[in-house]
């Protein structure tokens, strides 16, 4: 793999929105870590026994603004006794089998094993992801016909 086609993965990859993608072939290992404000990219290949890997970082020069990103830890101790459903791939979540059909779940909802909480529209197929607890939905953390990626959460579930 030359460096033009590295590039070429680079802005694929930036304009796929995923904040991460991990690449392993033969002889070359390849992650790239993109963010609302820069792109990393770290390129290793096998390198003689007294060599250490080669890192390519490629970045624009902007101001990365200081904002939390993690919740308020408050909420966070509310939040512990609660079970998290998250994505088990990267896609579009849809909360409704159909435009004119109900939700599949709402808060105050109650559900069992096994049942369909919603739906990952990936490369043109729409998976259903079941539910792996019993209880009652307290809370639904992504909105309908939006971007998920791999382990987002997207519910919280009461198991009591």
């Amino acid at each position: 793999m030359d460096i033009k086609e590295i590039q070429n993965l680079i802005k694929f990859v930036a304009k796929s929105g995923a904040n991460e993608v991990k690449l392993e072939m033969e002889d070359i290992k390849i992650t790239i870590k993109t963010g609302s404000e820069r792109t990393e990219v770290t390129y290793t290949q096998p390198a003689p026994i007294m060599a250490a890997p080669q890192v390519i970082q490629a970045s624009t020069p902007q101001v990365i603004s200081e904002t939390p990103a993690t919740p308020a830890p408050e909420s966070k101790n509310d939040d512990s006794k609660y079970v998290t459903i998250k994505s088990p791939i990267i896609g579009t979540l849809y909360r409704k089998p159909a435009p004119d059909k109900p939700l599949f779940v709402e808060v105050g909802s109650t559900i069992n094993v096994g049942d369909t909480v919603c739906i990952i529209e990936a490369m043109k197929l729409f998976n259903e992801i079941e539910s792996e607890v019993s209880g009652t939905i307290v809370k639904v953390l992504i909105d309908d016909s939006s971007p998920v990626e791999f382990d987002q959460p997207l519910f919280l579930v009461d198991p009591s």
